[in-house]
């Protein structure tokens, strides 16, 4: 079994910065990725950014150059976001392979 707890969200004025954790317990294979997705109301669930064993990144056309994925030794995954942009507006979810957190909202104000 693998836990995910998101923690981290809030409101935030355009331009601003938040840091978003998901730490990880359970029995988990480093070489698998962990992904942040997000979901906006009324829009389908967006792949936000992955990290595979530490190094290998992938992040959403929307937030490169913005949001920052990493990950330490004891599997806490993190993601950096800066210049927040109204449309950054979502629950934000950590995923590893079928398991999901609960989610941390995240609200970017105009």
């Amino acid at each position: 079994q693998v836990y995910l707890v998101e923690s981290g969200g809030g409101t935030v004025r355009a331009g601003g910065s938040l840091r978003l954790s998901c730490t990880v317990s359970g029995n988990i294979f480093r070489e698998n990725p962990i992904a942040w997705y997000r979901l906006a109301s009324g829009k389908e669930r967006e792949l936000v950014a992955q990290i595979t064993n530490g190094e290998n990144t992938n992040y959403a056309d929307s937030v490169k150059g913005r949001f920052t994925v990493s990950r330490d030794v004891k599997n806490t995954m993190y993601l950096q976001m800066n210049s927040l942009k109204p449309e950054d507006t979502a629950v934000y979810y950590c995923n590893y392979m079928y398991y999901w957190g609960q989610g941390t909202r995240v609200t970017v104000t105009s």
